[in-house]
């Protein structure tokens, strides 16, 4: 009896290529739209720090609003003193917020830092280079220069010019300089709303269950803490969730309950495509979903993807999503590569960029590897950078021994005395 033919082997479907961490935040940025300007609010320049502008500001002043003294000293002619030792009478006395009378020819006006120049000064001379002589006299020690010492009016700022754009996250400084220009509130975006919660059954939280209680398999919760300090660090308001049973439904009810309120759902574990990883089904279920493999280390796995606050939701109804990787060490990475930039951009800020700072290696590190790394380092007192023993994703002591990370391109090897990206935490997590 004939056998059947032997029929072809159905070939196993190719692995899309990973996806580049440059790539990855084109495309999120692309999809993920700002607030909109309709949404800003007023708040008191006091309380501005770490707010968002959604409005340009424009000084309402010159800065200085007047010719005023850079020092403590004496305002004078420059042609009344044609050498150094000459000797002028003291004709006035200026302290800042007091506006002098224009000065008399052949006399000098003693003057103090901050007040306005009389009219007539062409120069001012710091005190240390002028002596008391007698009763109401002054020596100059020095021969002055046409316009020594004195602030222009309008050197710092114009009035009506722009002094901070749309999109600056608000520094000290910054609110500094809005105040100087007359800025008594700022239009700034609304702070992203974050929704956070972890997925996994083997995630217990410390001071719930003792370490003398853990069953075999359990793990105390790091990411919780990290991911929700991160948020907050970055001006969010962050609703914490907790911990979501390794269930379809408890997932998919999760994810329900904080689209309702949050623009931004933000989660750790479950991203792989493992039977019990549920986020992949309840986010398609709940929405939209890409699944992403990046080409990094660590951080490999991330998800992507809008939930529907309803079932007719229409776009702007719905809260984005991005899933991490649940190893401590790749979620942190992640969160500050990907998730801070998209809080960023969502409050309207243009350059959320980190740029690289070229340090020295004062390491090895022999294994290239095919994916882009990131390297937990420390600088050293000599300038250099130390590398963290142990690179693993689990390794969370090396994130906070570290005060920074080396991004080291794929199949780059490094050898001491290189210079190298270094990127710092002060940085990445502001």
């Amino acid at each position: 009896m004939s056998q059947p033919p032997l029929q072809p082997a159905t070939p196993t479907p190719a692995r899309p290529p990973l996806m580049s961490l440059d790539d990855a935040l084109a495309r999120l940025m692309q999809a993920v739209r700002p607030f909109d300007a309709a949404q800003a609010l007023q708040v008191s320049t006091f309380d501005a720090l770490g707010r968002v502008l959604a409005a340009e500001v424009r000084s309402a002043v010159d800065v200085p609003p007047a010719d005023n003294s850079a020092m403590d000293g004496y305002a004078m002619r420059c042609a009344d003193v044609p050498v150094a030792g000459t000797t002028l009478p003291v004709s006035q006395r200026i302290p800042a917020g007091v506006v002098g009378t224009p000065l008399v020819p052949g006399t000098a006006a003693r003057i103090f830092t901050g007040a306005q120049v009389p009219l007539g000064a062409d120069a001012v001379v710091m005190q240390e280079q002028c002596s008391a002589v007698g009763e109401g006299a002054v020596r100059i020690d020095t021969v002055p220069q046409h316009g020594q010492a004195i602030r222009r009016r309008g050197e710092d700022v114009h009035a009506g010019s722009v002094v901070l754009p749309a999109g600056t996250r608000l520094s000290p400084q910054a609110l500094g300089l809005a105040a100087s220009a007359g800025a008594a509130t700022l239009a700034v975006a609304r702070r992203p709303r974050v929704a956070l919660f972890s997925t996994g059954d083997e995630l217990v939280m410390p001071g719930e269950v003792t370490p003398d209680q853990m069953t075999p398999g359990a793990i105390y919760n790091s990411n919780r803490y990290t991911l929700r300090a991160m948020i907050q660090a970055l001006g969010c308001e962050c609703t914490d969730l907790g911990i979501v049973p390794d269930r379809l439904d408890a997932t998919r009810e999760a994810l329900r309950h904080a689209a309702q309120q949050h623009d931004l759902i933000v989660t750790s574990g479950g991203v792989s495509v493992g039977e019990e990883d549920h986020i992949k089904p309840a986010v398609e279920a709940e929405g939209r979903l890409d699944l992403w493999q990046m080409s990094m280390k660590p951080g490999k796995p991330l998800a992507f993807g809008v939930v529907r606050r309803r079932a007719d939701s229409p776009e702007q109804a719905q809260a984005y999503f991005i899933g991490l990787p649940g190893n401590p060490v790749s979620s942190f990475v992640t969160f500050f590569l990907v998730v801070r930039p998209v809080l960023l951009h969502l409050q309207g800020v243009i350059d959320w960029r980190v740029r690289p700072t070229p340090m020295r290696a004062d390491f090895d590190w022999p294994r290239a590897d095919k994916r882009r790394e990131f390297l937990r380092v420390r600088r050293n007192a000599t300038g250099g950078l130390d590398l963290f023993p142990s690179q693993g994703s689990g390794v969370l002591t090396s994130a906070v021994w570290g005060d920074g990370v080396v991004d080291n391109p794929a199949g780059q090897t490094i050898r001491a005395g290189d210079t190298v990206h270094y990127l710092p935490f002060s940085e990445l997590l502001s």
